[in-house]
């Protein structure tokens, strides 16, 4: 009977993995097994096809995805021992009120002698979760979980997810300042365009803490770490490069913003509507009329396709199967194609090499992820040690350099423009420039080598 499954499972595509003996009786043989499949309708075809056998009863069917976010995926534990009454005396009554006072009569002490020295709000409204969309605070729950994992595996930064059940701009402000003193800084995450732009611009004003929308800074960063290696590649110069941003949400119009500081003279956005343009009145708000103004100085017209002739780079932050492979034949010789809607991008990477030099995506199973988690966690990092008062474009520009830096240019090819996100060196070295630079422009509020506590 294990046969008969085993093979039957396998003519069904799926992959095998560990099978467990349960319990055995005269009766029946209970086995758990673990079993690969491509996604949840195959997995759902396979237990059907089991189910077909004669003499075998499914007992349960789960999910290891589902497991592992059983009971939430991180915890609050404690980092000292609590275990005599001398400990407990210090931890609390009547020695906390001691270490309040410090804090009252001076309230940076907090950042030394509580756990916002090394705690960033990772905060939502749940209106522009990955690729799903508006599916709420409570569904948005288990991406932020998720996120503050990253935060303390890549960068050792302690997160907790603050999911708002509010999606007013004012009343979203109004709770992030409420809840900073217990945090170090604020990572906005997965709120909707145009909202998150007010919302962050209003926060860095109204804050004297780093503000961060990694939706925005995170992705414009890590794809200038990859363009500036993928430079080196097809010898090109950023200053003389024309590229096209399709998407002008939150990630279009954060990656136009740093490319333009970085450089880059000639670039035109489109959205659904076609290319953004100056004196184009359909599907505009206060954000697109700033990208009019500051980008498509020829005021091209027309769909994507129009506007990637003669262009050098395509930077899709959109959706999926915006282009087709023969719309690549019209760029410049040795075109750059950065193609990162998730899952699906704008066009698959084995067709876009077909006439692309380099090509990257934001997904895992493709070489050349362009992935945020190269970023935040090295980020904060910085910050927190040097406990800035911003996060400013020269910190994201050398966040950026930092990234790119970690591949020496011996190492670089059109498959390895950007390190692996397991790359140790990543959040060192994005920390160690990050910090530099906060000290170089004055964000930093603590001096180098300062005593902890005084």
């Amino acid at each position: 009977m294990l046969g008969k499954v085993i093979s039957t499972i396998g003519k069904a595509g799926g992959d095998m993995g560990a099978v467990d003996l349960v319990d055995v009786n005269r009766e029946r043989v209970i086995r758990d097994m673990i079993v690969n499949t491509r996604d949840e309708d195959h997995g759902k075809s396979i237990v059907s096809a089991v189910k077909r056998i004669n003499g075998v009863k499914i007992l349960d069917v789960s999910d290891r995805t589902f497991h592992m976010h059983m009971g939430g995926k991180i915890e609050v534990a404690n980092k000292v021992p609590l275990k005599t009454r001398g400990e407990l005396a210090m931890a609390y009554t009547p020695g906390v009120a001691r270490v309040s006072k410090a804090i009252h009569e001076n309230k940076s002490r907090a950042y030394f002698l509580t756990i916002k020295k090394n705690m960033v709000a990772v905060v939502t409204d749940g209106t522009a979760v990955l690729g799903l969309g508006d599916i709420g605070p409570e569904a948005a729950l288990p991406v932020m979980e998720g996120k503050a994992m990253l935060f303390k595996e890549f960068g050792g930064v302690d997160a907790f997810p603050i999911c708002l059940a509010t999606k007013d701009v004012d009343e979203i402000v109004r709770c992030v300042k409420a809840l900073s003193p217990g945090f170090g800084g604020i990572n906005l995450e997965d709120i909707s365009a145009p909202r998150c732009f007010e919302i962050e611009e209003r926060l860095k004003k109204e804050l004297d803490m780093p503000v961060f929308h990694d939706d925005q800074h995170g992705t414009a960063v890590v794809v200038l770490a990859a363009l500036i290696n993928a430079l080196k590649i097809v010898g090109k110069k950023i200053g003389k490069i024309k590229v096209v941003v399709c998407g002008v949400g939150a990630a279009g119009v954060a990656c136009t913003r740093l490319l333009l500081r970085a450089g880059v003279r000639e670039i035109i956005g489109c959205d659904r509507a076609g290319t953004v343009y100056k004196g184009r009145t359909i599907n505009m708000n206060y954000i697109k009329e700033w990208y009019a103004e500051h980008t498509n100085p020829e005021r091209v017209k027309g769909t994507v396709a129009d506007a990637l002739k003669g262009a050098d780079l395509f930077l899709g932050v959109s959706g999926p199967g915006v282009l087709k492979p023969s719309n690549l034949r019209v760029m410049k010789k040795s075109p750059i194609v950065f193609a990162m809607a998730n899952p699906i991008p704008e066009i698959m990477p084995e067709e876009a090499s077909r006439y692309a030099a380099v090509v990257a995506t934001g997904r895992s199973d493709y070489q050349n992820q362009i992935n945020n988690v190269l970023y935040f966690p090295g980020l904060f990092r910085g910050v927190l040690d040097c406990h800035a008062r911003e996060i400013n474009d020269e910190m994201n520009m050398a966040g950026a350099h930092a990234i790119a830096s970690v591949i020496k240019d011996h190492e670089l090819s059109p498959d390895y423009i950007i390190p692996s996100v397991f790359n140790k060196d990543v959040a060192l070295n994005v920390s160690e420039n990050v910090k530099r630079v906060a000290y170089e422009t004055g964000a930093a509020r603590r001096e180098p080598h300062l005593q902890e506590w005084r």
